[in-house]
């Protein structure tokens, strides 16, 4: 694994991380604030609604990636960030982390959408035969929101398991340490099972899993291209 020092010689603890990754930690602790002093206007405007919602905006698929649940959630997912994508950033610039960041987080939220669609055309099926309980699931559907950077924040994992394979990831509780690769396959594997068998609750499963597999694609694609590396993309 590389390490790489981010102190520029001067300025607080903000200025030693790479721009890209400092300006998506600080928008996203912004509107998490805005969301605390205004919570019904923020959620209802900016976060990810099915798309025949009365609450869908076209805008959504980006700015619910700025939207937390809570403040767990966003010092979580910050906190994955500040590790994981200074080293991205690092090593591609910021101009390029913010094109992985953005097109695994897009697909995350076009994965999560696409399963919803799946799940509407069962419910609506069973509408059609007189299901009421059919017809509660969709309007649930339609007025549940989905905030959250996960998406992104899971393809920043997979970018950092393809670049950095062989680097030894763990968790504080339990402690657990393995190689990169097997980590992040261990999580796309757990997510992928509780997704199927819809014992997640409010988690968005197959979020994370867009997450995984747009960053897969991303690198595959500039590997192909012989531009993994580089500055271009």
């Amino acid at each position: 694994m590389s390490y790489y020092s981010y102190d520029n010689g001067g300025g607080g603890f903000l200025s030693r991380i790479p721009a890209a990754t400092r300006n998506i930690i600080v928008i996203n602790v912004l509107i998490w604030i805005m969301c605390y002093l205004n919570k019904g206007f923020m959620y209802e405007t900016f976060s990810l609604f099915y798309p025949t919602s009365p609450f869908f905006h076209w805008w959504q698929p980006v700015t619910h990636m700025f939207m937390h649940g809570s403040f767990l959630h966003l010092f979580f997912n910050m906190y994955t960030l500040y590790f994981f994508g200074c080293t991205l950033e690092a090593r591609w610039g910021a101009r390029k982390f913010l094109v992985f960041y953005f097109v695994t987080g897009l697909g995350a939220a076009l994965v999560h959408t696409g399963v919803e669609w799946i799940q509407m055309q069962q419910w609506m099926a069973q509408v059609a035969e007189g299901s009421v309980a059919a017809q509660s699931k969709i309007y649930a559907l339609k007025m549940t929101p989905t905030v959250g950077a996960s998406g992104a924040i899971y393809g920043v994992l997979m970018g950092f398991a393809m670049l950095y394979p062989d680097a030894r990831m763990g968790l504080v509780f339990p402690p657990v340490y393995m190689k990169a690769k097997w980590f992040v396959l261990i999580f796309g594997a757990i997510e992928l099972l509780i997704g199927i068998t819809g014992q997640g609750g409010s988690i968005a499963h197959f979020a994370h899993l867009g997450g995984l597999l747009f960053g897969f694609l991303l690198i595959m694609y500039w590997k192909k291209k012989h531009t993994l590396y580089g500055t271009d993309y």
